[in-house]
């Protein structure tokens, strides 16, 4: 027994099994689910984990050195990639939030860290029988992406960070009629 949304394919179901809701720290994880959850915006979950592969190797694996010294050669490559979003805002964004993370950690800073300090480190597990029950977005989301939006992240919103969280294991809104919580 899964949560209702991840039985539409095989990617789906090996995402919520393995990794949604499930506690991370990993920076290059929090960087991935990043990029990932921005370039969602106005899509489905399903486009982009379909497309995750691509983003792998589009975005160097999402190493936050090497996306954060992309040039404009390299963002007209990814223009021009038909297995990633090709959105300049989503692109330009992914570079820009790069930057921010490398700036933070010149200064000893770990974006997970900075994430996680939000909940004093503890997740919050949710207990939801229904996926209607899941909101969008919470007052916690919506003070992380002000804070963010502070910093100069872009693609950050209150929805977008909601899903981040749920995807770090920041939030685990697993139902409660789920195995895989």
């Amino acid at each position: 027994m899964r949560c209702e949304w991840a039985n539409s394919s095989k990617e789906m179901q090996a995402y919520h099994d393995n990794e949604w809701g499930k506690i991370s720290h990993d920076e290059n994880y929090f960087f991935e689910m990043l990029i990932l959850e921005g370039a969602q915006a106005g899509l489905s979950w399903a486009t982009i984990i379909k497309r995750r592969q691509n983003y792998q190797q589009a975005y160097e694996n999402f190493d936050v050195d090497k996306v954060a010294a992309f040039d404009q050669i390299k963002k007209d490559t990814l223009l021009k990639d038909s297995g990633i979003i090709r959105n300049h805002l989503k692109i330009d964004s992914s570079i820009n939030n790069a930057k921010l993370i490398v700036a933070m950690h010149q200064k000893g800073e770990k974006f997970s860290d900075y994430i996680w300090n939000f909940v004093d480190n503890q997740p919050i597990i949710n207990h939801y029988s229904d996926m209607s029950e899941v909101p969008a977005q919470t007052p916690l989301s919506q003070k992380i992406s002000r804070d963010l939006k502070k910093r100069g992240f872009k693609f950050v919103g209150p929805t977008i960070i909601y899903s981040f969280l749920q995807a770090v294991g920041v939030i685990n809104d697993h139902l409660d009629s789920c195995n895989y919580k």
